[in-house]
């Protein structure tokens, strides 16, 4: 009643005219008033590159991830920004993930700071984790937020009901 079918069995495959198997091209064609499944996962798109002979001079904002090896001299917000050794950034710095090799010079907050062995910074750091690799150069204050992204945490002078500040500083 059943017989053991040949389509497993190894041999010689001889092309035909028959053969289902689609070509490359013919592949990647969806089917026919079909379109391509929304759930396929986007390729992440490669960081942004700031080679050694670039010299920018004013803000960068992108919410990608951003690979800086020559000078900034303005405020940087990423999603992930790398600070290559050759690299120096005078200004704020404001990203999830900051890796520092080179040097900044201002202000830098972030969720996830790293300084290597290699990294010089000028100024105060706020972070929620932060790593210090033995040989980093750092000069400046450290503080530890829940939230470091947000502009609340800067020390700005309290704004009373007239319109002014509260003083800083008693005589």
């Amino acid at each position: 009643m059943f017989s053991k079918s040949r389509i497993n069995e190894p041999g010689p495959k001889q092309a035909s005219a028959s053969d289902t198997t689609p070509t490359a091209p013919e592949a990647q064609k969806p089917a026919s008033g079909m379109a391509a499944p929304a759930t396929a996962p986007k390729a992440k798109p490669p960081a942004s590159m700031l080679s050694a002979d670039l010299v920018v001079k004013g803000n960068m904002k992108s919410t990608g991830d951003i690979v800086v090896e020559g000078t900034i001299e303005g405020d940087i917000r990423a999603h992930m920004l790398t600070v290559g050794e050759s690299a120096t950034v005078k200004g704020e710095v404001v990203a999830d993930d900051v890796v520092v090799n080179g040097r900044i010079i201002g202000r830098l907050r972030g969720l996830k700071v790293r300084l290597t062995a290699t990294a010089r910074v000028e100024g105060d750091i706020v972070h929620k984790t932060i790593a210090i690799e033995s040989g980093a150069h750092f000069e400046g204050s450290v503080q530890r937020q829940e939230d470091p992204l947000s502009n609340s945490g800067g020390k700005k002078p309290m704004q009373l009901p007239g319109g002014n500040s509260a003083p800083t500083e008693k005589n």
